[in-house]
């Protein structure tokens, strides 16, 4: 049985205050960069920007970066996973990278995409903003901007639903799989 934890409108306010809080900690916008982890991750990251350029009349640099090829268990899956969208619009160098996921698990995915970022320069510094931070981390990975903290059970899958691949918002609890 699935229950819906963040419907359309809980999931547009928590961006909102992700962007907000983006802009104060980083004293505006100059030298970022939002980057998200497709394929979710993607599409929030391009809301988060569309965000802060209507709080700050700034379009800033946005792409993907894809941690496929980085990731830990490629060897132990018996499905390969496809490669997805790897798009740095600017040189990172010297940039504050914000990268974008939809969730934040074992923090596995994260470490891969910080991975494959570095193959494209060195940042100044990488910040994490994630709509939903599950726990049961097995890497010492935090976010730095978090949509709703949602501590589940390893026996519950959280599931995030955008317009843009699934034709609704909404994050749901359900069981695993």
């Amino acid at each position: 049985m699935k229950k819906t934890v963040l419907d359309d409108k809980a999931i547009e306010r928590a961006l909102a205050r992700i962007a907000h809080e983006i802009i104060e900690r980083n004293k505006g916008t100059e030298g970022l960069v939002i980057l998200g982890i497709p394929t979710r991750g993607y599409h929030l990251a391009l809301r988060l920007r569309e965000k802060i350029e209507v709080i700050e009349g700034v379009s800033l640099p946005a792409g993907a970066v894809d941690a496929t090829l980085y990731r830990d268990d490629l060897g132990i899956k018996k499905d390969q996973p496809a490669l997805k969208k790897m798009e740095i619009p600017i040189p990172i160098d010297g940039k504050k990278v914000v990268m974008v996921d939809d969730v934040l698990f074992t923090g596995r995915t994260i470490r891969a995409a910080m991975n494959a970022l570095m193959d494209f320069g060195r940042p100044l510094a990488i910040q994490l903003a994630v709509l939903v931070d599950r726990g049961h981390r097995e890497l010492p990975i935090k976010a730095d901007y978090v949509g709703k903290n949602l501590p589940t059970s390893r026996k519950e899958g959280v599931r995030v639903h955008l317009t843009e691949t699934d034709g609704v918002n909404e994050v749901v609890i359900e069981p695993q799989k």
